[in-house]
């Protein structure tokens, strides 16, 4: 075959080609494992992601313990915490005076078992009572400082602590003048005594306990 033959010589179309094929094989190939990689990607992405409450909302249950805790208690002990309560809210009475309340023959009768529980549960503010209590025994009885010191921290008062009436007295609003001049006109016109003696009585460690200006005070302004 001349040259010239040779060059004559039709070329085979490119899709006839054997490398065109495998090329085209390995494309395919490749495109079909990429593919399934990237449905794997969108099935992952598209899952809807699952969403924790928020802590805020979510609503602390007692724990079985605290429950069954309370169910262990008995019914006397409940029953004590209660009283308790209410002497304390309704007369503003101190703990130790509760106390006694609770177990005293002529009060509740309350074990002592049942009392302790209630006072050890009672959560109260003592020195608030005390001040109620000074501000009842200024407005109704009207006594001297001393005397309302003295009442809230007896023995046979009100039982309340040092600390505590200290508090009451630092904290009162009251006319001691006044109070002095009410007892006064009560000794007056109930037992007819006279000032002197009215003045003496609103001094006297035994008696009111006011001082001596508070007492001057009442007499000087005493109906004669």
């Amino acid at each position: 075959m001349t040259t010239q033959e040779k060059q004559k010589k039709p070329k085979k179309p490119f899709y006839k080609r054997w490398w065109v094929w495998v090329i085209a094989i390995i494309v395919i190939v490749k495109i079909a494992s990429g593919g399934d990689d990237t449905s794997k990607d969108v099935q992952k992405e598209s899952k809807p992601a699952t969403t924790q409450p928020a802590k805020e909302t979510q609503k602390e249950e007692p724990k079985k313990e605290d429950t069954k805790a309370e169910d262990d208690v008995p019914n006397e002990y409940k029953s004590a915490l209660k009283k308790a309560e209410s002497y304390a809210k309704t007369m503003n009475m101190s703990k130790s005076a509760i106390f006694e309340q609770l177990t005293s023959e002529y009060g509740e009768k309350f074990s002592t078992e049942a009392s302790e529980y209630a006072m050890s549960k009672l959560e109260y503010d003592w020195k608030a009572n005390a001040l109620k209590k000074a501000e009842s025994y200024s407005n109704t009885m009207y006594m001297s400082k001393q005397g309302i010191y003295e009442q809230l921290i007896s023995e046979h008062g009100e039982k309340f602590t040092e600390d505590e009436a200290q508090y009451a007295i630092d904290n009162l609003e009251a006319d001691f003048n006044e109070n002095a001049l009410a007892k006064a006109k009560s000794y007056q016109e109930s037992m007819s005594m006279s000032p002197e003696a009215i003045r003496d009585q609103l001094i006297s460690e035994h008696g009111e306990k006011f001082t001596q200006e508070e007492a001057d005070y009442a007499i000087e302004h005493l109906d004669k």
